[in-house]
């Protein structure tokens, strides 16, 4: 356990390590507490959710899924239930820039658990045809998921929110009323600090990026969390060709012209980081365009022709801080 600042009523510092990242909590405690039973609850949680939603490791249930008969119906545990009714909706509401069933075609990429290829970007026309979130057949009444046949789920781009959304609910059942959790960069705050101000964090969209002009932005955590994607911290080149690790579904191919970061803040860190990614996908006109008629908090920094440029929507530019 990573522990510091004991003082209680100060500000308690936990981390570990999960999903390939690493998770912090700051966290303001009561006389007394035991952190290291929180640090134990709080990465049980986390364990919990890669056990359930990892296709990283062999036995998850999304793994059990992907490797599943066509035919044959899966009943899902909460939380990859609550993980994949979210991932639809997005799918749906996006019509197809974020879609769940990437997963064989992001592994063709290079971007899933068979790891790099020597030659990405060898789709089959087979993978792609299992690309869909409409081949998606649920059972509401008893949460079982249809196997259709080669479906391969891959909720990356929205489970990681989910950790947050997760150890948060973990810590306020534990009663700690104000924190700040972290799971890999994505984040949610709730509460106040001892000094009653709120969670503030900076959004940058190049962070260590000496040739980055763009002004860094304050956002108050309090009931909020924040995302960001983007083609800045996730890409590759292969054959002096540069390629995106976003995956556009509707192509099979790495997102075109994708924006260096697209940032969002929602009431959770799993609709934050979900439409990240599918903002990310549409790329700066588009997404941008989307986010403003359906009233999302997002940020764009895009590579321009005068170096980068900003485009926030008015509800991201209501949260900022001074």
């Amino acid at each position: 356990m990573q522990a510091a600042s004991h003082l209680r009523g100060a500000v308690d510092t936990l981390g570990g390590a999960t999903m390939g990242t690493t998770w912090s909590v700051k966290l303001v405690t009561r006389p007394n507490v035991d952190l290291h039973a929180i640090h134990a609850r709080i990465q049980a949680r986390l364990d919990r959710v890669v056990a359930q939603m990892s296709n990283w490791t062999a036995h998850s249930d999304l793994s059990r899924f992907n490797a599943a008969s066509a035919g044959t119906w899966h009943a899902l545990p909460d939380d990859f239930w609550t993980v994949l009714a979210c991932a639809l909706d997005i799918a749906r509401s996006s019509n197809g820039a974020y879609d769940p069933t990437i997963g064989a075609v992001a592994d063709a990429w290079g971007f899933g658990p068979s790891g790099p290829h020597d030659a990405p970007g060898q789709v089959p026309a087979d993978l792609l045809a299992s690309v869909g979130w409409q081949r998606i057949v649920i059972d509401a009444a008893t949460r079982r998921v249809l196997q259709a046949g080669g479906t391969q789920l891959d909720l990356c781009a929205i489970a990681k929110g989910f950790a947050v959304d997760a150890v948060a609910a973990q810590l306020q059942a534990d009663g700690i009323d104000s924190a700040l959790v972290e799971v890999g960069g994505e984040l949610s705050g709730r509460g106040r600090k001892p000094d009653g101000s709120a969670w503030r964090v900076i959004v940058e969209a190049c962070a260590g990026d000496e040739d980055d002009a763009t002004p860094a932005r304050v956002l108050a955590l309090d009931s909020l969390a924040v995302a960001t994607s983007g083609d800045r911290w996730h890409r590759f080149e292969h054959d002096g060709q540069h390629y995106s690790h976003t995956i556009d579904p509707r192509s099979g191919r790495p997102a075109r012209g994708a924006p260096l970061a697209v940032t969002v803040a929602a009431s959770s860190a799993m609709l934050a980081d979900g439409w990240s990614t599918a903002l990310t996908v549409m790329g700066v006109d588009d997404g941008f365009a989307f986010a403003c008629r359906h009233d999302l908090a997002a940020r764009f920094v895009a590579a321009g022709a005068c170096g980068r440029e900003e485009r926030m929507t008015p509800a991201f530019a209501e949260l900022l801080q001074a």
